[in-house]
């Protein structure tokens, strides 16, 4: 586990509830791509175009709206507040390829993910990420 804390050590991770839903999404979106990619490689991808093909079933806009739905019942009164202060930020990006509700869910799946990381919620960091790749992979059966 990294420790962040002692890398980063003037940073104010500590109230990651304070900072900007767009701010956690773009941290979010890092972790979360890193996770998806080391998850593809670890199923046994080794091919780049095998990778890329893969890691984009969990990063598409309506892929994450679809996850967000389906994780709605289990994230606790906080974590919901996070994933609406992330639906509901105002991006100046316009969507490419997806809806509009479809990439405002996945800037809160996004900004859950972030706001996780930067807390130091490693363990339900953990457990998110896990039914995550249970709902993508249960789609290849």
């Amino acid at each position: 586990m990294i420790d962040w804390n002692r890398l980063f050590p003037d940073q104010k991770t500590d109230q990651p509830h304070l900072m900007s839903p767009l701010v956690l999404a773009y941290i979010g979106d890092a972790v979360y791509e890193l996770m998806v990619r080391s998850r593809v490689i670890c199923r046994g991808f080794a091919r780049t175009g095998e990778i890329h093909s893969q890691s984009v079933r969990y990063v598409r806009a309506d892929a994450q709206a679809s996850i967000l739905r389906a994780l709605s019942d289990l994230l606790s009164e906080e974590e919901a507040g996070i994933v609406r202060r992330g639906r509901n930020a105002r991006s100046h990006h316009t969507p490419r390829g997806a809806t509009v509700a479809d990439y405002r869910h996945s800037t809160g799946l996004e900004c859950l993910v972030g706001y996780l990381f930067l807390k130091g919620s490693q363990d339900r960091l953990a457990e998110i990420m896990e039914k995550v790749f249970q709902l993508v992979e249960a789609g290849d059966k």
